[in-house]
């Protein structure tokens, strides 16, 4: 079965950079976009960037442009969340999905990871 598996989350201080990975297995990942979404605690969850499928194409949140770079490599059937000059508002879990089209909403995508937590603070 397809499986999407987050990584890289934990605490950083304000100011600081994680690299978030999500591995994928169990679908031919050249033929999905993939995008990062994110859900803080009592919010909806919301786009943070996608990427389509050979990478020649990213669109970012207006909250992260500037700060964040997603890429991906098909030979390790894995996307990358570059973030940088985090905030305590970045503070989130962060989910990466599958999708065969090119999206921005939550809705179009057909597979998730479970998440990996992201806190800002000092």
């Amino acid at each position: 079965q397809v499986q999407l598996v987050e990584s890289g989350g934990g605490l950083v201080q304000p100011e600081g950079s994680l690299r978030l990975s999500c591995a994928a297995s169990g679908l031919t990942f050249s033929r999905y976009v993939m995008g990062w979404f994110r859900q803080a605690p009592g919010k909806e969850r919301e786009f943070v960037a996608v990427v389509s499928w050979s990478g020649e194409y990213t669109y970012y949140a207006n909250s992260v442009k500037g700060r964040s770079t997603i890429s991906r490599d098909n030979a390790k059937n894995t996307v990358y969340l570059q973030m940088n000059s985090l905030k305590p508002e970045d503070t989130a879990i962060y989910y990466c999905a599958a999708s065969p089209k090119l999206g921005i909403t939550r809705y179009g995508y057909d597979y998730w990871g479970q998440g990996t937590q992201v806190t800002v603070s000092s």
